[in-house]
């Protein structure tokens, strides 16, 4: 049997890094976990505030198409005012519908970048220690 300095065997030198990377890869995946956790929370708030807004921003919207329509009445039949401002509207979202798929698409899936960057970090150690 081949015993380091230290009077360690070479089995229990295996058995111990073995036991140790098991640990550090089951840190490695909690602080993923975590920062996953962390940035779908965060993403969670903000999207309740765009639907806030998004609900008031279509109340408004639908008093200034009230008013767009009533002001164009004046000089048009209200059936023709209603037919150019809600033509107009549906061209409005079609725009704004093209440019929100190109958006969505461009965007890529969450990465948990520090954990990221700890495993490159621990395994750099790792190296280092197996050099010695």
């Amino acid at each position: 049997m081949v015993h380091t300095k230290e009077g360690h065997s070479t089995g229990e030198l295996v058995r111990q890094m073995s036991e140790q990377a098991s640990r550090l890869v089951r840190g490695e995946l909690r602080l993923a976990k975590i920062e996953l956790m962390e940035k779908g929370r965060h993403a969670g708030f903000g999207a309740g505030l765009l639907g806030a807004a998004g609900a008031t921003a279509l109340l408004g919207g639908a008093a200034l198409v009230a008013a767009a329509i009533m002001a164009l009445a004046l000089v048009l039949p209200g059936w023709a005012s209603a037919l150019i401002i809600g033509g107009g509207l549906l061209f409005l979202a079609m725009l704004v519908g093209v440019v929100g798929k190109q958006v969505v698409s461009s965007a890529g899936p969450p990465t948990p970048h520090r954990a990221m960057r700890s495993v490159k970090t621990d395994i750099g150690v790792v190296r280092e220690g197996m050099r010695r």
